[in-house]
């Protein structure tokens, strides 16, 4: 039986895993060869850090999201481009070589996802491609961010959560004052923490927030978009939010309550918080969802 007739048997029995292995061994056996050393650097580094916790997920959810779209992609097979996936799998190769020497996990984990394009569009072509475009989108959320991207992102981010705290508070009268990232409220100094600049759940409510609009409601990519520009917003409210709260705790209560059980909680509370109103906005954002869909209908 060849590869094509395995994959088309099993659109409609669910995917036959063991044909399509004995088909394509090559296939599985060169992305497992450059798969799992990069998996098992971002399990030992960024997946262990705050902002990359959500890496595990990501990337378990992205390929349920490729796999439950199996019907659709035997369905659409075509044969691929074999110069352009020579194209980008030569520079997935050199990139994630490159990554790998020299010790960038971003450039490897992104050469990756680069490479597993190529296998797509070889293997399936360009139609199933377009059709997967939003978990591929999705998946690269895995590739962490650089150092000096997170430095660079993460210090304006603490000076505006530290001003507009501090402008809040002011204006209700407390005795804060601030100096860089560092607040002082009463007989307290609080150092405004990178966890409290709002980046890490920036991208974690980026991540899940992409996923739930998809899963519920369709992979419109207007729509995506859009409310993946709100998430920022609302990360940082939400992240202000936290260190007001800490703040006060740390005025009516002491420093050592603010900086022990309840400063975990208070960034646990934050983060749910601030994905509940992402579904809220999802709801009151019903009407112009509808509209772009029925747009994008063929006429």
């Amino acid at each position: 039986m060849t590869s094509e007739v395995a994959l088309v048997s099993a659109g409609r029995h669910g995917p036959d895993w063991r044909s399509f292995l004995r088909s394509s061994w090559p296939l599985a056996l060169g992305m497992a060869a450059l798969a799992l050393p990069t998996l098992a650097s971002l399990a030992q580094g960024p997946w262990q850090e705050e902002s990359g916790v959500h890496g595990v997920i990501v990337l378990v959810t992205g390929i349920w999201l490729l796999l439950r779209r199996w019907d659709d992609i035997v369905r659409l097979r075509r044969p691929g481009h074999p110069l352009l996936t020579a194209v980008l799998l030569g520079a997935a190769l050199l990139l994630y070589v490159g990554g790998r020497a020299f010790e960038f996990i971003s450039i490897e984990a992104a050469a990756l996802l680069l490479a597993m394009v190529g296998v797509i569009q070889q293997y399936w072509g360009l139609a199933v491609l377009r059709l997967l475009w939003f978990p591929i989108f999705y998946l690269g959320f895995v590739v962490p961010l650089p150092g000096w991207v997170l430095d660079q992102i993460t210090l304006p981010l603490k000076e505006f959560v530290s001003w507009l705290v501090t402008g809040g508070l002011a204006q209700l009268d407390y005795p804060i004052g601030r100096l860089g990232v560092t607040l002082y409220v009463g007989p307290y100094q609080l150092l405004v923490e990178d966890a409290c600049a709002g980046l890490n759940s920036l991208v974690s409510l980026s991540a899940i927030g992409l996923f739930y609009v998809y899963l519920l409601r369709g992979s419109n990519a207007v729509y995506s978009m859009l409310l993946l520009a709100m998430v920022i917003p609302i990360a940082i409210a939400a992240n202000c939010v936290r260190v007001a709260a800490l703040v006060l705790i740390t005025y009516y209560l002491g420093n050592a309550w603010a900086q022990g059980y309840l400063h975990n909680f208070a960034g646990m509370v934050t983060f749910v918080s601030a994905l509940l109103f992402i579904f809220m906005l999802d709801w009151i954002l019903t009407p112009l969802r509808n509209s772009l869909a029925q747009r994008s209908r063929p006429a």
